[in-house]
């Protein structure tokens, strides 16, 4: 005899382990993709020799991801079709199709081809990849909002997104390094490709799962009516501006990845040249994560206790003490200042670990904040607008970080074999990478999420979600 579903007052099945690793799963998915973008910097500076080349054109593609983002969110939005199941679902699927072959196209292997060609091969790959990113994962961030309504439904769903996105992190991070680089530490640019093919389908394999294993539960038609106004961009831009809890996530949300994906061409030149080893950095990066996977199974008490903006603000505060600490250099004794890398990598990944593991959470709640001022949830808007500005933070990061990098004596020709000089000043300049990082998330999380504990309450409240609230 079958087991019979459990459902909920509303006729659907209730909230549990099955919703949060389907959520997970998606993230997993997008990391499968993702997280080989820390790899793209090494790859077009040393194997494909662009250097400051790759820095100008990362800013240029930034111009289409500020089309793209907002593009594609006020399309999901205003799209009122009828779907099978969710029209949010649908789209993840079309996206993750695409993810198959998107992420090699930023890895197609031609180092011999003149610059001008080279130019064309990374803006044309990143284009489309990016395209088919933002189609999956714009949609796959608004979910969270749309499982459950529950504050800490939303809290688990938060912290089980950041354990998918930590295993995809993993893979590319400990297995990689020893697959694609050489014995001299040098990169092996034609495995890249291949590696990111593979990913590709992994991932859209992880897509699959969670979009046959997510249920929706809450009714996102609540401001739709006959004479509703037409969508207009313009003026959910100007809401998003507007929407404190937002722009503060956002805020947050761009130092975190500033300090990941800026700092991770530097920290693999650490590991080439100053350390002299590449392949221990997914293994050294993969400790440093311990903290992020202890307090993942804490998050939903926690938050129930403490709320989402203290928890994270309390993690911005850890990151900076961490970010001072990794300017602590012994140059002249690598194996010591090998330990202390790693414990203050630690701690920076406790901090990034306890605001990761809200963050979605809190984006979430920002949406529901935006329904709370101006009457609409406008989903797809609020989280494309966050994703661009994310977005804006990889590109642009990523950027300046390199030109800081040649600035200090980087020469990507050289790839692992850098001059002693510049591998010192690398460890100072991810040191202040980091330092930056754990500013800016203070900001946005400390300074201008207005969120607390008591406000969410009075929100959830005015919203007629007061059962949100309690603590189990």
């Amino acid at each position: 005899m079958a087991k019979q579903k459990v459902l909920d007052k509303n006729g659907h099945r209730r909230f549990g382990i099955r919703d949060s690793v389907a959520y997970a799963a998606g993230d997993l998915g997008c990391n499968m993709s993702f997280a080989l973008k820390g790899t793209m910097s090494i790859f077009w500076t040393q194997f494909m020799g662009m250097d400051l080349w790759y820095a100008l054109l990362l800013i240029v593609v930034q111009v289409w991801d500020a089309i793209n983002d907002p593009l594609i969110g006020s399309i999901i939005d205003s799209d009122k079709r009828t779907y099978k199941r969710n029209k949010f679902l649908a789209y993840i699927w079309a996206g993750s199709l695409g993810l198959i072959v998107g992420g090699a196209c930023c890895f197609l292997p031609f180092p011999n081809a003149p610059t001008w060609a080279k130019a064309i091969i990374f803006i044309a790959g990143y284009v489309v990849w990016d395209a088919f990113y933002t189609v999956a994962n714009v949609p796959y961030g608004s979910l969270l909002s749309l499982i459950s309504n529950d504050v800490k439904d939303r809290a688990s769903l938060s912290a089980w997104r950041s354990v998918g996105s930590i295993f995809g992190n993993m893979l590319p991070m400990v297995i990689l390094p020893f697959i694609i680089y050489d014995k001299d530490n040098n990169l092996i640019g034609e495995r890249v490709f291949i590696a990111a093919l593979i990913m590709g389908a992994l991932g859209f394999i992880c897509f699959q799962f969670m979009i046959r294993n997510t249920e929706i539960r809450v009714d996102t038609n609540i401001a739709v009516n006959e004479d509703q106004p037409k969508f207009n961009v313009f003026k959910a831009f100007a809401n998003f501006i507007k929407n404190r809890p937002a722009v503060g996530a956002t805020i947050a949300a761009m130092g975190m990845f500033i300090g990941m994906q800026g700092a991770a061409t530097a920290v693999t030149v650490i590991f080439q040249s100053y350390f002299k080893n590449v392949q221990i950095s997914g293994i050294v990066q993969l400790f440093a994560m311990i903290p992020i996977v202890v307090f993942t199974p804490l998050a939903r008490k926690a938050v129930a206790k403490f709320g989402k903006k203290e928890l994270a603000t309390f993690g911005s505060i850890c990151s900076m003490v961490a970010g001072l600490g990794l300017f602590i250099v012994m140059p002249n004794n690598t194996n010591l200042d090998l330990i202390i890398y790693i414990l203050f990598q630690l701690v920076f990944s406790l901090g990034l670990g306890i605001y990761s593991t809200v963050s979605w959470a809190m984006m979430g709640d920002a949406i529901d904040y935006n329904e709370w001022k101006t009457g609409n949830r406008e989903e797809g808007t609020v989280y494309s607008l966050h994703s661009f500005f994310r977005k804006l933070a990889q590109g642009v990061g990523p950027a300046l970080v390199l030109v800081i990098m040649v600035a200090l004596g980087y020469v990507g020709e050289n790839e692992g074999n850098q001059v002693w000089q510049v591998a010192v000043n690398m460890r100072y300049l991810v040191a202040g990478t980091y330092m930056f990082s754990a500013i800016l998330q203070y900001i946005g999380l400390g300074l201008v999420y207005n969120l607390d504990k008591k406000t969410l309450a009075q929100m959830n409240h005015d919203l007629g979600r007061d059962t949100e609230t309690q603590e189990a």
